[in-house]
């Protein structure tokens, strides 16, 4: 059976192939070269080649490399329904799941980050835009505004009287472990 491959030629470091029909047994390198196509330069992308008659060899059974299936593909040879093309080559790549493009983004953090904010108190800090936006809301007189200035001081109360409770909660939890920690303790000195 006969073979179309390419054939290493040029010097270390700047290869050129040749391209030929060889024996499927023997080696390139070996000389045995039943027809030469033509030639290609990799650094160029420069490709002869005789296409007639390597649409003969092609008719005739012989076997195209790889390579040779993607030089002929290109140079718009023929290719009989029996030979193998490889559309595509892909690299495989390890661990794809590490990579950036398919991790998900993070959204704990973001629920932490509003959780924060939903637990703190909300403070208004007022900025030159904020004060000129607020300045003409307070020169129209609206008759709403005592009620909302009454209301709030007993937001204040309020939060001031949850804040002591919390504090009186704390301390009964923490003298609470301290006496279970303490009768703990005493039962242990007993014993030895």
């Amino acid at each position: 059976m006969l073979a179309i491959r390419m054939q290493r030629t040029g010097r270390k470091g700047h290869a050129q192939f040749r391209l030929i029909v060889q024996e499927s047994r023997r080696t390139p390198s070996s000389g045995n070269v039943v027809a030469a196509l033509g030639s290609y330069d990799p650094h160029t992308k420069a490709v002869i080649l005789d296409k007639e008659v390597a649409q003969k060899f092609l008719d005739n059974g012989a076997q195209p490399s790889p390579r040779m299936v993607m030089i002929m593909q290109k140079e718009g040879i023929k290719l009989p329904s029996w030979v193998k093309v490889d559309d595509k080559r892909t690299k495989s790549i390890k661990h794809t799941e590490k990579l950036r493009r398919n991790q998900t983004p993070e959204p704990v953090e973001e629920v932490a980050a509003e959780e924060v904010v939903a637990d703190a108190p909300a403070e208004v800090v007022e900025t030159p835009e904020t004060a000129e936006a607020e300045a003409p809301l307070a020169e129209t007189p609206v008759e709403e505004t005592p009620a909302a200035e009454e209301a709030a001081p007993e937001e204040a109360v309020e939060t001031e009287a949850e804040a002591e409770t919390e504090e009186v909660t704390a301390e009964a939890e923490s003298s609470t472990s301290s006496d279970s920690a303490a009768e703990t303790t005493e039962p242990t000195e007993e014993k030895a």
